[in-house]
């Protein structure tokens, strides 16, 4: 393989809208990666395991959190915390070999998305960016208005 292809998209091969699509997703992508490469610099984690953190257990046990709060039963929080509890001391992987299989099974999802138009950079962006946000402004308009 020529080492000069990206393997997650061909410019060449891109509409004018879709070369349009990329330069405002890239930004996003390149800072929401970098700062994860951060993170992972500083932790000393890989990569994929603070990927995995972040979308695996950080922002779904924080939407958990906010749904309890909203519907005054702390039931998802919990049982939240119970599954991560159970997924990760089922067997004898360690977190980072999990994570590597996790986020390989995540860029695999990104990349279904290609059979739509989207190429890895425009499905990581809305699927992992755009949607996590809505659904933050979401819960805290839920959350606002509840009060």
């Amino acid at each position: 393989m020529n080492k000069n292809v990206n393997p997650y998209f061909d410019w060449n091969s891109l509409s004018l809208w879709g070369k349009i699509v990329i330069v405002v997703m890239l930004p996003i992508f390149a800072i929401v990666a970098g700062l994860e490469m951060m993170i992972a610099k500083i932790t000393g984690l890989t990569y994929n395991e603070v990927n995995i953190i972040v979308y695996y257990v950080l922002i779904p046990l924080s939407w958990a959190i906010m749904i309890d709060y909203l519907t005054k039963l702390p039931f998802l929080s919990p049982m939240f915390v119970l599954a991560w509890i159970v997924f990760l001391w089922k067997d004898h992987m360690k977190f980072r070999e999990r994570s590597d299989w996790a986020f390989m099974k995540s860029v695999d999802f990104l990349l279904w998305f290609k059979k739509i138009g989207w190429n890895y950079v425009v499905s990581s962006v809305i699927i992992c960016v755009v949607i996590p946000v809505f659904v933050y402004i979401e819960l805290i308009y839920a959350i606002i208005n509840l009060n």
